[in-house]
């Protein structure tokens, strides 16, 4: 729900495109606190009051963490991080009003902080979950070992971490961050799945290795590139979850097709290697 705002549509249009997904089996919605300056969420939460029934058929994550300059804080003089105990509950209440709710699915940590007060957010965690305003707790853009430290401190279990994976993205296939996540049995989120529009115009080296390729193994499928380049990321065995950023529902129709392709192994790391611009080892 990044581009909400964006998508300029009045309150009937976003009550539609929610019923619209929910009707193609996608039922969780991602928000941030600041997300459009902090507007989205209140956006959203308006909307779909007009129609309570769709409000009991979805999920929502939402994160905190992240304190944006803004004209609604006028004080604030740089972006900072906040994870102290009551920021995390006041961020949380906060996004419970904006939202309409009494709770959120899931709660996770925008970005790691190199200020971290890791015994403040076990703390928040455990009250969040015990007055039932949160069932889940996550992380977003977190290294290994920021998530291990996290998770050893906390009593709640970690289930995902939200990060940039994509066929043009590749960073934590590198950084021991997909062969954690694989052996913790967790299931990461893909921000930024289709990595921003790059694949289907092709402007540098790699997306210009991607996009034949892409298209070769779309038309063995009879399908888009859109498709393919979900479809390569559901082939993962971590079971990677990708997070749909368009406003516009036959764009995520199409990325659904994603759901009927069964790519080879081999097709894989044909795109795999085009997107690495190398032969594996």
């Amino acid at each position: 729900m990044w581009r909400l705002k964006d998508f300029g549509c009045y309150t009937l249009q976003v009550v539609r495109y929610i019923a619209q997904l929910i009707e193609l089996g996608i039922t969780t919605f991602d928000h941030v606190d600041i997300y459009g300056n902090h507007e989205c969420e209140e956006r959203f939460g308006r909307d779909l009051a007009q129609n309570h029934s769709l409000s009991s058929q979805i999920q929502i994550v939402t994160k905190c963490g992240i304190k944006l300059m803004s004209d609604k804080y006028p004080s604030r003089r740089l972006k900072t991080y906040d994870y102290r105990y009551t920021h995390i509950l006041h961020s949380v209440d906060a996004s419970l009003k904006l939202l309409g709710r009494e709770y959120v699915d899931g709660l996770l940590l925008h970005r790691p902080s190199p200020l971290f007060p890791i015994d403040e957010v076990a703390q928040a965690f455990d009250i969040l979950l015990s007055t039932g305003k949160v069932r889940y707790f996550g992380v977003s853009n977190f290294n290994p070992l920021q998530f291990e430290a996290l998770q050893r401190n906390v009593s709640v279990p970690l289930i995902t971490n939200q990060i940039e994976i994509s066929v043009y993205c590749l960073e934590h296939f590198d950084n021991g961050n997909m062969d954690f996540l694989l052996g913790q049995h967790i299931r990461p989120m893909a921000w930024s799945p289709l990595a921003g529009g790059r694949l289907f115009t092709p402007d540098d080296p790699r997306s210009e290795r991607l996009y034949p390729i892409l298209k070769e193994v779309a038309h063995e499928h009879s399908t888009g590139i859109a498709a393919i380049a979900l479809a390569w990321l559901l082939h993962h065995p971590a079971g990677i979850l990708p997070v749909l950023g368009s406003g516009r529902v036959e764009r995520i129709v199409s990325a659904t097709q994603a759901l009927d392709v069964s790519l080879t192994d081999e097709q894989w790391f044909q795109i795999y290697t085009a997107s690495t611009g190398v032969s594996v080892p």
